[in-house]
């Protein structure tokens, strides 16, 4: 009874939380996103900086951040915002594939993002460019 009551804290508690993430509109990903530098997770550790430039490109610049720097890929796309997705290509990661993102806010520093395919992550709001 006492492991069901928890489990059932533990699901509320998620739950709750996810509610209350507030999405980002197109307007807000241009005010809070664009022009600047952002640091996604890495899954060991460290973070890897993307940059998304007010002439409508991105890159990867390479220099991560902790266990990232070990592995140095690089490479430039476009990003759009579409129907309050961010969304991107780039010339060779995910071979040239368009993805786009619903973003969610975190807290000041930091969003979430769920990728059309699914897959989600945190990333951290960096300094403008």
């Amino acid at each position: 009874m006492f492991r069901t009551a928890i489990a059932i804290a533990v699901v509320c508690t998620v739950t709750a939380s996810e509610a209350a993430a507030e999405r980002y509109r197109a307007n807000e990903i241009k005010e809070e996103v664009v022009g600047r530098r952002i640091f996604l997770a890495a899954p060991l550790g460290g973070e890897f900086p993307l940059n998304y430039r007010t002439t409508g490109s991105v890159d990867g610049d390479g220099e991560a951040l902790g266990l990232g720097r070990f592995v140095k890929p690089k490479d430039t796309g476009t990003w759009w915002i579409q129907s309050d997705r961010l969304c991107q290509r780039f010339r060779t990661w995910y071979d040239g594939r368009s993805m786009c993102f619903e973003l969610y806010r975190v807290d000041q520093k930091r969003l979430k993002w769920i990728r059309d395919d699914g897959k989600t992550g945190i990333a951290r709001i960096g300094p403008e460019l």
